[in-house]
This record gives structure tokens, C-alpha cells and sequence, in this order.
């Protein structure tokens, strides 16, 4: 029996995974990488001794990555990745001077949230954490590990019970509020949506699932840099009879002749590769613009929203700056408005709030001896038609540079920055675009407000194309490197499923009718329960 054919185009995070998840099923699996290197935006910068993380710096939400390797029967140890926990998490640097350690040593966190909120704040930070574990445990049960290809997936009894629980309507900074009364808690408590690309006035209380994770799990740094880790995925995979192909940039998706069936892809060297299945790991808003025919769908997805940039600075030093921790945060005092100018006027704001990255401090490996390498990441709009900073960018990196100096220097004591910084490496809102095809220069890809996450999402295979699929950061279930890596697990059962039956789509047309019918049941009882409870209520008070 012929062995069922695969090309996936990227090799980032989702790329590696499922390329290795279809071959361990039997698939014969292509992968085409327009660039030199694996693992898309979590690669690295090297140059002379020094290495720094381009991308993510800090790996979060561990057991995804731990079941990822289990799926392929293997483990983390076996493929020689070291992870090393980072303690304290961080450091937040206010402009009073004044700073904040988030730990996940709760002797350490007690006398840090009662030094602002006095005795009874601690209580107050274990209800937080209580109700952020309870949005950890439900995203991962009907979130994370679900597909929801259709409005009706929405209407699951489990994760119908559990929306309100999830506090989906109401922003983050809101629910750490709810617990917190100094404003810098509130602040310590919520600057994490940056890693959706969000504000926190703005995302989902759903996501305070990862203050949750990073105290309880801790935050934890691969030795070496984090493209260890894909590369491991990829030389799973390669065991497996994954085929990778470096330099090898597509140019569009190869249709059939009706365009309704995927069947490979063509090379920009002119070069056509056939498949059975197609699975896109590029950026969605650019696969869809770019590599398919053109359709209103794919012109509105530039009209979703979408996460911030960055301006990134990778510094060498030649000594060791001893005020810096591994990871530092520091915070603009007009936190809102830092934010606004963001996501709102999509430039760059005049206070800067800022993440400074010390992979060194952790890793030695990353800096020659008693030297320091050191990422600085100050997040800037995207590029938007209206972002005018865009066209005065050599000035404004001159600024945010240094802005950054001065407020490392000022807030933790650190003189001389500017004379022991030996060389120095940009990447920008431009280059990001560039480098990755990343839409507006996004880093993040699209936003995860409610309206765009779920049945709202781009959806994880094309409605239109037989054996065309998604992978990555822009569909379900969104960004970050664990949620692309628990994406590739869907969306390879999801292709599995289809090579394993006769009529492809009756499962799912099956699963849409009973999901239906399923719903139509539990809003009738549901229904019919609040109106008997409010015909009990009339009755006792008649009585």
C-alpha cells in the first residue's frame, strides 16, 4: 500500500512538530524552509563567542513540550536537552526606583506581596493563583486539546459550562484587580500579555493562565539557547524519514485544476514538489495573501486584529553586569498609556516598557568568560497603514537605544553601558517582516481577543481546499511555542483522520450533526431549569 505523502511549508515551531507527528504515523513528510536555519523565529544570532535568543527566551508551560516528545516516544533527557530553571522568574524595575521579584519560592513571594499589600495580601495572591489554576485547568482540558472547526464546537457542554469560569469578557489587569490593591502588583500581575501581543487592558482574564504556570511550573531556559529544542523535534523527525529542505522558498500552493484540492507545492527556483496533504506553517495572513488565490477571506484576515512588533537590540558587553538579572522587566510609570500607543496608535510610546534578557546569567555558554550577552526587547506597534514613525525608523531606533540605556542604568544602579557594549544587532518591525514574511511585521501574528480566538480563529484546514491545513501561531489554538506545539497534535489527527477513512469528511459531518444535536439538548434542559427555578422562586413567595 502507498505511503501517504505530506509537504509542510516552514520549519518553525508547529512545522517541526507535525512534520515528526505524520511521519511517526506513517507519512512520507517533506519539509521546505525558506531560510538556512530550523525553527523559524526561535532561532539564534551567533558572533564571536556570543549567542542570543532571537526569538522566545524562556520556556514556559514545560509538560507541553514533555508530552510533545512522549507523543514521538521519546523524552526531553533522550534527546540531550538540559533544561535549567531560572529563580528567581524575574525582576520588575519601576520608575520609583523600587522593584518587584516573582518567585516561585512562596516564602520569597509572601514577604514580596505583603512588603506592598500588607498582612492579608497574601491571602488575596492565593485566591489570584487559585482562580488563574482553575483557567490553566480548563484551558487545557477544552481549549488546548480541542479543535473547534465550526461555530457548534463552541456549544461542547464541557466548555459551555466552563466559559464564564474563564472570564473571557473581562480583561486581565480587571481580574488582577479584583485581587490586588497596589497598582504595582497589578502591574507585575498582568505585563504577560505581552506574550500574546496583547495589552492587558485588553486581553482575556482567560490568560492569566500564564502568571499561573510561571509561578507554580517556574520558568525554565534550555542549555544552549531555545532552537535546541526544535532541532531535537526535527532530528526526531528526521529518524522518522522527515526530509528537510533548507533555502527552499515557496511560491504558491499547487492546486488542482478546479482549485479544490492542495496537491504540493512550487518552489520560487520554479521547482514543483507533489503531496497528498499540504500543511502551512508560514505566517497565515501571508500564506493566504500570498501563496493562494486571491479571496475575500484572505483580504479580511488583514483586517483582523493583530499583535504588536518589536525593535529587539542584541548586545555584547565585555564584563558582567552584576544589577541584571536573567530576566528584567521594566515598566513605563503610564502603564496604560505605554500600552495604547501600541496597540492603539500602533507606534511607539514615549515611555517605554521594556524586557532585558540575560541568557549568559543562566547559560554561560552564551557569552565568552566574564563577558555578557544581552537581548533588549521594547515592543512597538505593528506597521499599520497609519504608522508614520515607520518612515523616520533610523531616528526612532537611535531613541528607543538610548531610552533603554538610561533606563537600565537609572532604575538598577549599572554605569556604563555604552562604553562596554562591543557590538550590537537589530532586528525591527522591517526586518521581522522581511526575514519571517510575518504580516505587518507582527511578531505574534494575530491577536487573541475573544472574537478572534476559538471558532473565530482562521480555522486549522482551508474550508475551501481538500488537504490544505494550518499550523502555527495565527490559527487555533494561537501563539507562543507550547500552543503551536499542542496545534501540531490537532491538526495531525485531524489529517490522520482523513487518510483513514473512505469518505473523508463524513467523520466530521457526523461529529457537526451530533455536536448539534448534543447542544440543542443541553441549552433545552439548561433552559428549562431556569425556568423551573423561576417558577419555584413564584411559587414559595406566593406561599
Amino acid at each position: 500500500m502507498k505511503r501517504p505523502t505530506a509537504i509542510v511549508v516552514g520549519a518553525g515551531a508547529g512545522g517541526v512538530a507535525i512534520a515528526a507527528r505524520l511521519a511517526k504515523e506513517g507519512f512520507t513528510v517533506t519539509v521546505v524552509e525558506k531560510n538556512n536555519f530550523i525553527g523559524g523565529r526561535c532561532s539564534l544570532i551567533q558572533e564571536d563567542g556570543y549567542r542570543f535568543d532571537q526569538g522566545p527566551s524562556l520556556l514556559l508551560l514545560p509538560e507541553i513540550f514533555e508530552k510533545t516528545f512522549l507523543d514521538l516516544n521519546t523524552s526531553l533527557e533522550a534527546e540531550g536537552i538540559q533544561l535549567m530553571k531560572c529563580e528567581p522568574n524575574y525582576r520588575i524595575w519601576f520608575g520609583d526606583h523600587d522593584s518587584v521579584e516573582l518567585s516561585t519560592d512562596m516564602v520569597r513571594m509572601k514577604g514580596e506581596i505583603e512588603r506592598h499589600e500588607g498582612k492579608e495580601g497574601f491571602m488575596r495572591f492565593l485566591s489570584f493563583m487559585r482562580e488563574s489554576g482553575h483557567h490553566y485547568d480548563l484551558s487545557a482540558i477544552h481549549v488546548l486539546n480541542k479543535n473547534f472547526p465550526n461555530f457548534s464546537s463552541m456549544l461542547r457542554p464541557g466548555f459551555l459550562l466552563s466559559t464564564m469560569a474563564l472570564h473571557p469578557f473581562t480583561s486581565i489587569y480587571s481580574r488582577a484587580s479584583k485581587y490586588f490593591v497596589s497598582e504595582k502588583l497589578r502591574r507585575a500581575f498582568t505585563f504577560t500579555s505581552m506574550y500574546l501581543g496583547m495589552s492587558p487592558f485588553e486581553a482575556p482574564g482567560t490568560y492569566s493562565l500564564l502568571q499561573y504556570s510561571e509561578l507554580a511550573n517556574g520558568i525554565w531556559y534550555p542549555v544552549g539557547g531555545f532552537q535546541i529544542v526544535l532541532e531535537a523535534l526535527a532530528g526526531v523527525g528526521k529518524r522518522l524519514g522527515v526530509e528537510y529542505r533548507l533555502n527552499a522558498p515557496v511560491s504558491s500552493i499547487k492546486l488542482s485544476g478546479n482549485s479544490c484540492i492542495a496537491t504540493g507545492v512550487v518552489l520560487t527556483s520554479g521547482e514543483v514538489l507533489t503531496a497528498d496533504t499540504v500543511v502551512v506553517n508560514a505566517d497565515l495572513v501571508y500564506a493566504y495573501n500570498e501563496l493562494l488565490p486571491k479571496s475575500p477571506f484572505a483580504e479580511s484576515l488583514k483586517r483582523r486584529p493583530t499583535s504588536c512588533s518589536s525593535i529587539t537590540f542584541f548586545w555584547s558587553f565585555d564584563r558582567i553586569i552584576p544589577e541584571l538579572q536573567t530576566h528584567n522587566i521594566f515598566l513605563a510609570d503610564d502603564y496604560r498609556g505605554s500600552f495604547d500607543s501600541i496597540f492603539k496608535d500602533h507606534g511607539i510610546p514615549s515611555e517605554l516598557s521594556f524586557y532585558v534578557n540575560v541568557p549568559s546569567r543562566i547559560d554561560p555558554t552564551a557569552a565568552p568568560p566574564d563577558r555578557e550577552a544581552v537581548v533588549v526587547l521594547i515592543p512597538v506597534g505593528h506597521l499599520a497603514e497609519n504608522s508614520s514613525w515607520a518612515t523616520s525608523f533610523d531616528t526612532i531606533i537611535s531613541k528607543a537605544r538610548e531610552a533603554a540605556f538610561e533606563t537600565i542604568e537609572s532604575r538598577t544602579g549599572a554605569r556604563g553601558l555604552r562604553d562596554s557594549l562591543l557590538s550590537e544587532k537589530i532586528e525591527t518591525p522591517f526586518s521581522w517582516k522581511e526575514k519571517f514574511n510575518l504580516d505587518k511585521g507582527a511578531i505574534l501574528g494575530l491577536s487573541h481577543s475573544f472574537f478572534n480566538v476559538l471558532s473565530f480563529r482562521p480555522k486549522t484546514r482551508h474550508d475551501k481546499i481538500r488537504g490544505l491545513y494550518f499550523v502555527g501561531a495565527s490559527t487555533h489554538p494561537g501563539t507562543g511555542v507550547p500552543i503551536c506545539l499542542a496545534g501540531s497534535k490537532i491538526v495531525s489527527q485531524q489529517i490522520c483522520h482523513q487518510h483513514d477513512m473512505e469518505k473523508p469528511y463524513l467523520m466530521e459531518t457526523e461529529a457537526f450533526r451530533w455536536s448539534v444535536y448534543g447542544s440543542c439538548v443541553i441549552i433545552s434542559i439548561f433552559v428549562a431549569s431556569w425556568v423551573w427555578c423561576l417558577n419555584l422562586k413564584y411559587l414559595w413567595k406566593t406561599v
